[in-house]
């Protein structure tokens, strides 16, 4: 089904991994694709796969997102190509550093919270004003292990998917008049590149449980990309209308039957991070 036909989106990160199974599930949907990457060749290898459709539109742009530039580049690059703007998927990321944070290389730390925090934000800032002209449009930003609690040895990645995590909570309530609709999704572990670098830098630097995480996953599989690809169509799409502010796994909520209680998924704060006090876990000692 075409749900998103006539739909004008950026997926950033497209050339590989999640990012490749969303940018075919959109076009497969009947979007208009501006897909964005580092490399144009590994671009170019992602639309060769893709089936011919003379209706839809697919354009690609070479764009480093560690550079501050980049972003300024890739909305002007969109404007171009399309009239207004319906949805933005902030996908692509870096795991940066593994290793206890004062033996990380600093210069690669900071560089990890701008890819995966800075970026996307320094993305939704300007797209949002380009959405709000339309009164509607869909931000979408992907989410990662450390986001919802402690990812010892990851932190780069995991304070930034947390505080990308909360800025969506956050311009998602920025947004609520404009018709914009902002989430996240926790895709889970899949078997992707990142999964690599977990098992190739070892046990010593990732830690025990990650590394052993990771080499279940190896294993298994992992969680499907193909479904965290659904969930952004479901969420792009007007079946996903007023669901915003959330934080959803692809893998573990009943994504699929939310529109069944949007009222009552509006008027409560599941699917968001909140701070946990002693009565929420059976314990009368936490009250003054």
């Amino acid at each position: 089904m075409n749900v998103l036909a006539g739909y004008n989106c950026i997926v950033t990160g497209a050339s590989r991994g999640l990012g490749a199974k969303i940018t075919a599930a959109f076009w497969n949907a009947g979007a208009n694709l501006l897909l964005v990457a580092r490399s144009s060749q590994a671009l170019a290898t992602v639309v060769a796969g893709l089936p011919k459709r003379l209706d839809q539109h697919l354009s690609t742009f070479e764009a480093d997102l560690g550079d501050p530039l980049g972003v300024e580049k890739i909305v002007m690059e969109a404007r171009q190509r399309f009239g207004s703007l319906s949805v933005l998927v902030n996908n692509a990321g870096v795991q940066g550093p593994i290793g206890s944070v004062w033996t990380n290389d600093w210069t690669k730390w900071q560089h990890t919270l701008w890819v995966n925090l800075l970026a996307p934000i320094a993305l939704c800032r300007l797209c949002v004003p380009w959405m709000a002209e339309s009164k509607k449009g869909k931000i979408i930003n992907l989410s990662g292990g450390g986001a919802a609690g402690p990812r010892a040895n990851f932190t780069a990645y995991a304070t930034a998917k947390a505080g990308l995590v909360r800025f969506s909570e956050t311009l998602a309530e920025e947004t609520r008049s404009l018709g914009i609709d902002v989430n996240c999704i926790a895709p889970g572990a899949m078997d992707t590149s990142m999964l690599a670098e977990v098992l190739t830098a070892g046990a010593s630097a990732a830690g025990e449980k990650e590394y052993e995480l990771a080499l279940r996953a190896r294993k298994t599989g992992g969680a499907l990309p193909e479904w965290s690809a659904a969930l952004c169509v479901f969420l792009a799409s007007e079946t996903g209308n007023g669901i915003t502010g959330k934080l959803i796994s692809a893998v573990w909520d009943p994504w699929e039957r939310l529109p069944e209680h949007l009222s009552e998924l509006q008027k409560t704060d599941v699917y968001t991070l909140r701070r946990i006090v002693p009565k929420d876990r059976g314990m009368n000692w936490g009250d003054r």
